[in-house]
């Protein structure tokens, strides 16, 4: 399923983390934004990462699941791509 991924982190440190984090699930499309082309058991695991490394009192991730039908909604203005336009093939 796609999902967008945004974040907003009141600490250096754990912005770096997060986004460190986040890469490895989707693209980084703006500076908090990942797109990501992920299933319930990688969502299961960001919660997680939240739960256990961020300070959910001053920090926020929200999580947007997006459907195909809207995915083909998605417009872009200037530099960028979106996750259903990159070309890979898992092995």
């Amino acid at each position: 399923m796609i999902v967008l991924l945004t974040y907003d982190i009141t600490d250096p440190r754990r912005l770096r983390s997060i986004h460190k984090f986040m890469k490895e699930f989707g693209l980084n499309t703006q500076k908090s934004v990942f797109e990501c082309d992920i299933d319930d058991v990688a969502i299961k695991r960001i919660r997680r990462y939240c739960r256990e490394e961020l300070d959910l009192s001053s920090d926020s991730v929200r999580i947007y699941k997006i459907c195909s039908r809207c995915m083909g909604k998605v417009e872009l203005s200037g530099l960028g791509m979106k996750i259903t336009q990159l070309d890979y093939m898992v092995v």
